[in-house]
């Protein structure tokens, strides 16, 4: 276990002191499975600086891609600049997903519960979903219980239908481990698991989290510093380069992924707003949320969705 007071120490240490923390991490990872890992690169800011740390130190670990036809086409295009990149594809689209399991809108966590409150497979009553345990943890906000009657599917599966099935099928056939690169301060569940397991993890799931202790400055700074390469998305005003249709988060005032791809590409924006549907899931949530929870004035900015 890691206490708290240990994280914000390590979160606070220069540039070069991360850079230094991360690379011991890497080389114990490494060493300590012989060397049968692998990077998970998603073509984002955040894997380009962890692929440059790992292979500056071992410059022979395979590199994992997972094309899931929901990448801005900028990030795919600067994957393919990569060498020796293996690019792997989910068997189901993001469109089958949806059609089977629902939409993953506001968070996992809320997705998760809403999706087995809505198809009777809770494990726990409806209120012990909704309100958590008996200290609260585990709640689901009151401003999201409405979505439990929503008009459509909600679920918290395409992450593991596009990415992990995938990831898992390639680590089974080749007995390999990933280094990925999270970080704590994204989200408290990722907080939590740093907190639990540090960095490396060599028990359950064995995975690798060398960035665990760096925040966006201490990225941006390090592709400054080495001249990194990274995807043209970000000078075109993309903070994050996650799925481009996932609504995971796009309820904060400072999400602006679907401003973005309306700017720079209308007609997959059209596809996904109606052929997909987020439209109405959106006009949903913010009809029935009642105090603008997917901040009207951002989809307002855009003109009519």
């Amino acid at each position: 276990m890691i206490e708290q007071w240990q994280l914000r120490q390590r979160q606070s240490l220069p540039l070069e002191g991360k850079i230094l923390f991360s690379q011991k991490r890497i080389r114990e990872f490494y060493e300590k499975l012989d060397g049968n890992v692998y990077v998970s690169f998603s073509g984002g800011k955040d894997s380009t600086v962890l692929l440059h740390l790992v292979r500056s130190l071992f410059p022979s670990v395979p590199v994992v891609f997972v094309d899931t036809g929901l990448e801005y086409p900028e990030i795919r295009d600067f994957v393919k600049t990569i060498d020796n990149v293996e690019w792997l594809r989910p068997k189901m689209p993001f469109n089958q997903v949806i059609e089977k399991y629902g939409y993953p809108v506001i968070s996992k966590e809320v997705s998760r519960k809403l999706h087995e409150i809505m198809t009777g497979k809770s494990h726990h009553n409806i209120n012990r979903n909704l309100y958590g345990d008996e200290k609260g943890h585990g709640k689901v906000a009151n401003k999201w219980h409405f979505l439990r009657f929503a008009p459509f599917k909600i679920s918290d599966k395409c992450c593991d239908k596009l990415k992990k099935e995938p990831a898992k099928k390639y680590e089974k056939q080749t007995g390999r481990f990933p280094i990925v690169g999270t970080m704590a301060g994204e989200s408290r569940v990722r907080q939590q698991k740093y907190l639990q397991k540090g960095c490396n993890s060599f028990e359950g799931k064995i995975i690798s989290n060398p960035l665990s202790i760096w925040n966006d400055t201490d990225i941006w700074d390090y592709i400054k510093k080495y001249n990194l390469p990274y995807s043209s998305i970000y000078d075109k005003g993309a903070k994050r380069t996650g799925c481009m249709f996932c609504l995971f988060g796009a309820q904060f005032k400072d999400d602006n992924r679907f401003k973005v791809l309306k700017e720079n590409h209308p007609q997959i924006y059209d596809y996904c707003m109606n052929k997909l549907g987020l439209r109405a899931v959106i006009d949903y949530i913010e009809t029935r949320g009642g105090s603008k929870p997917i901040q009207l004035d951002l989809f307002d900015n855009l003109g009519n969705l």
